[in-house]
C-alpha cells in the first residue's frame, strides 16, 4: 500500500499571533525596552514564528514571542556595543518569572502600554495613532482611514512619536483624559470591525480598576450599552441595520444591565460642582435607545435633554463636536419636529456637509417631515459621500426606497 502523501503544516493563525502583539510589547516596555526597538524585535519574532509555528507549535505562543524578541534585542545590543559584557550576559539570560520555564508573568501589561502611548511629550493625535498601531493592532494603513489621511503620512506621523520616545523610560503616566479619548477610539474602530472592540471594553475595564474618576466608568458604561446591540447591527446577508430597525431581541440584555449599572456607579459620584463628563452623558443617551421596548417608545424629550448638556460641554459645540450638535438635530426633530430638526442641521453647513453623515441625517428628517423626493436626494448624496462600502450600500437603498415611495420601516 502506497503511503499517503504527507499534509502541509497548517500556517500559524494571524489573527491569532496578531492579538498577542499589544500585550508581547507591553512586556517588553515594563521591562523596560526602547519603544521603538522593542517593536522591531517584536517584528522579527513574529517573521520566525510564521516560519517555525506550521511545524513546531509552541506550547505557550506569548512566551516563545517573547523570548524571541528579547533574544533580538540582545543581539542588537551586542552588535552596536550599547551595553557592557555585564549587562549582555544579563540580558542574554531569561528574567525570572517570564520565559524560563516557557511561561509568562500572569499580569497584563497593556494598561501601562497604553498610558506610555499616551506620553506628554507626545502631541494629541501622535498620542492617538501610536495607541492605534501598537494597542489596538491596526495596521498603518488602518490607521490612516481612521484619520482619513494617506499612508504615508501617518507612517511619518507614527516614526515621529517613536522617535520622540527613543530612549524614554516612559514612566511618566499620559494625561487619563487623552487615555479616555484613545481608548474610546480603539473601541470605535474594534466596533467598525477594524480590532477587537472586547479588548478595549476589557481595557476599560482594567482602567475602572485602577482610578475612581467616574468619566471612567462612564466610557466602559458607554462601550457596554453600544456593544450590546452589536448581534443586530448587520441582517443575515452582511447588510447594515439601522438602529431603528434592529431586531431588539438579538441585543444582549446581561450587558445593557450591566452598562447601567456602570452608569448609575459613576453618575452617584458626581455633585453640583463637578457635572457629569462628556463619556456618562453619551452613555446616559445610550442607555435611553437601550431601554426602549420599540423605537417608537424611544423617551425622546430625555434624549434632547442629555443631548443639551453633551453640546454645552463644549465653548463652540459647532466646531468643537459637531457629532453630538448632528446627534441633538434627530432628538430636535423628534421633540420639536423635523422643520426644528433640519434648521438644527444648517449650523453645521460648511462644517460637515462634505460628511456623508450629515446628508443621511437631513436625510432622515426629511423623511420623518414626510418629504420622501427629499430625503431620496440627501440619501443619494450621502450613499456618494461614503468612505465605507456597507455604509455606502446602506444609503443607496434608502435612497432608491424613498424614490419609489415606500415609508421607512421601524420596529
Amino acid at each position: 500500500m502506497d503511503d499517503a502523501p504527507a499534509v502541509a503544516p497548517a500556517p500559524p493563525d494571524e489573527g491569532a499571533l496578531r492579538a498577542l502583539v499589544p500585550r508581547v510589547l507591553a512586556g517588553l516596555v515594563r521591562r523596560g525596552e526602547d519603544f521603538d526597538a522593542a517593536e522591531d524585535a517584536l517584528q522579527e519574532a513574529l517573521l520566525e514564528a510564521l516560519r517555525v509555528w506550521p511545524e513546531h507549535p509552541p506550547r505557550d505562543p506569548r512566551a516563545w514571542l517573547t523570548t524571541v524578541a528579547v533574544r533580538r534585542l540582545v543581539d542588537a545590543r551586542r552588535s552596536a556595543a550599547a551595553r557592557v559584557r555585564r549587562e549582555d550576559a544579563t540580558w542574554a539570560e531569561p528574567r525570572p518569572g517570564t520565559v524560563e520555564d516557557g511561561t509568562v508573568e500572569d499580569g497584563d501589561d497593556t494598561l501601562l502600554l497604553l498610558f506610555c502611548c499616551c506620553h506628554p511629550d507626545l502631541a494629541p493625535a501622535s498620542q492617538v495613532a501610536l495607541t492605534l498601531r501598537a494597542v489596538g493592532g491596526l495596521t498603518t494603513r488602518e490607521v490612516a482611514d481612521a484619520f482619513w489621511v494617506p499612508e504615508a503620512t501617518m507612517a511619518q506621523r507614527i516614526s515621529r512619536a517613536k522617535r520622540t520616545l527613543r530612549g524614554r523610560r516612559l514612566d511618566r503616566p499620559g494625561d487619563l483624559a487623552v487615555v479616555l479619548h484613545v481608548l474610546y477610539l480603539v473601541y470605535d474602530a474594534g466596533h467598525a470591525g477594524r480590532v477587537d472592540a472586547a479588548e478595549a471594553i476589557r481595557l476599560a475595564r482594567q482602567l475602572t480598576l485602577a482610578t475612581d474618576e467616574p468619566e471612567a466608568r462612564g466610557l466602559l458604561a458607554l462601550m457596554l450599552l453600544h456593544h450590546a446591540r452589536l448581534a443586530a447591527r448587520t441582517d443575515d446577508a452582511g447588510r447594515l441595520v439601522p438602529l431603528d430597525r434592529q431586531d431588539r431581541a438579538r441585543w444582549d440584555t446581561a450587558q445593557v444591565a450591566e452598562g447601567v449599572r456602570v452608569l448609575q456607579s459613576a453618575l452617584a459620584a458626581q455633585t453640583d460642582e463637578r457635572p457629569p463628563g462628556r463619556y456618562q452623558v453619551q452613555a446616559a443617551i445610550a442607555a435611553l435607545h437601550d431601554d426602549a421596548a420599540s423605537a417608537a417608545e424611544t423617551d425622546w424629550p430625555q434624549v434632547l435633554a442629555w443631548y443639551d448638556d453633551l453640546v454645552a460641554l463644549s465653548a463652540d459645540p459647532v466646531r468643537q463636536d459637531p457629532a453630538a450638535v448632528l446627534g441633538r438635530a434627530v432628538a430636535v426633530g423628534h421633540v420639536l419636529g423635523a422643520a426644528a430638526g433640519l434648521r438644527e442641521t444648517d449650523r453645521l453647513r460648511g462644517v460637515l456637509d462634505d460628511r456623508h453623515r450629515w446628508h443621511a441625517v437631513r436625510g432622515y428628517l426629511h423623511e420623518l417631515a414626510g418629504d420622501l423626493p427629499a430625503a431620496a436626494s440627501a440619501y443619494a448624496e450621502a450613499a456618494r459621500r461614503a468612505t465605507n462600502a456597507a455604509e455606502r450600500d446602506h444609503l443607496v437603498l434608502e435612497a432608491a426606497r424613498a424614490r419609489a415611495g415606500r415609508a421607512r420601516p421601524v420596529r
